[in-house]
């Protein structure tokens, strides 16, 4: 099984990412990454998933139509993924969407396979929350906007996280491999990278992952750039190194066969220690890079 799959590698027709969980050899969790010229539209059935469309740049209508009903959200979007938090929709499985972009642009649909049916919605960008973990070089910034405790589906958790050039995000190594009541939740997850670039000079990063002993033993050490997606089905992972003068963002989708939707992690025993170090520091001064605007 290949783990990292560099940019250009993972494409379907529109999808210039098309992750699907029969593709990532599991059970839950899947990506897809529309990339719409001007005008475009591409319709699809959400099968057995959930799917939150969010705008990596752009903005775009978002249709749903099903039994129920038919709903329509206007998305305003984003210039980039540096620039601000974004509105989004969800979509509920057994349904057909279409998303449409006058301007153009490309839009991150993060999905996962459920059992319930909830209702289509928009979340407006005001509503994420944006909070900064870490602090010194560890400093990074999370945008909730499909965290559990924040929106509501029934298997999908998404994020989006923005380390700083030059800091370490993911860390310390943590793994969510295992079920383990109020401990440790078992989640398969997908992260896809972009970066800033420099004087038009690319980005890019490294990212880690290492054997827990549970599951396949997924053992990833990759140089990823604009673009690329690293699976990680088990183990540790972390950290997310961006180099410096380049900011690194990128979009987690997780989903697994808890019964509980949460998010609970165990930190590598090796590396705990450092959380017990960032009291004592400043956040990194750069963050946040931006904030949630006002309602």
């Amino acid at each position: 099984m290949t783990y990292h799959l560099p940019a250009g590698k993972a494409p379907d027709g529109p999808y210039v990412v098309d992750v699907t969980p029969e593709k990532a050899g599991w059970g839950y969790s899947g990506l897809k990454v529309l990339q719409l010229p001007p005008g475009g539209s591409h319709t699809f059935e959400t099968g057995d998933s959930e799917w939150i469309v969010l705008p990596l740049n752009g903005g775009c209508t978002v249709e749903a139509t099903d039994d129920f009903g038919h709903d329509i959200f206007q998305l305003t979007g984003r210039e980039g993924v540096f620039s601000g938090v974004t509105d989004f929709a969800y979509l509920p499985r057994d349904s057909r969407a279409t998303v449409s972009s006058a301007e153009g642009g490309r839009f991150a649909l993060t999905g996962a396979r459920c059992s319930r049916r909830l209702p289509a919605r928009y979340g407006p960008a005001s509503s994420v929350p944006v909070e900064l973990r870490g602090t010194g070089n560890s400093s990074r910034q999370v945008n909730n906007f499909g965290a559990a405790g924040v929106f509501e589906c029934d298997k999908l958790i998404a994020v989006e996280v923005i380390t700083p050039g030059g800091n370490w995000s993911s860390f310390p190594p943590h793994k969510h491999d295992e079920h383990r009541p109020g401990e440790e939740s078992v989640l398969e997850e997908i992260y896809y990278f972009e970066f800033a670039d420099h004087e038009g000079i690319p980005g890019l990063g490294y990212q880690r992952v290492s054997p827990s002993g549970h599951g396949r033993n997924t053992d990833v050490l990759a140089e990823v750039r604009g673009g690329d997606v690293v699976l990680i089905p088990d183990g540790w992972h972390g950290p997310s190194m961006a180099v410096p003068g380049h900011h690194m963002y990128y979009l987690n989708v997780m989903a697994g066969p808890e019964a509980e939707r949460s998010w609970l992690i165990c930190d590598h025993p090796d590396h705990a220690w450092v959380r017990g170090t960032w009291p004592d520091r400043p956040v990194d001064p750069r963050l946040p890079l931006y904030t949630a605007p006002s309602q």
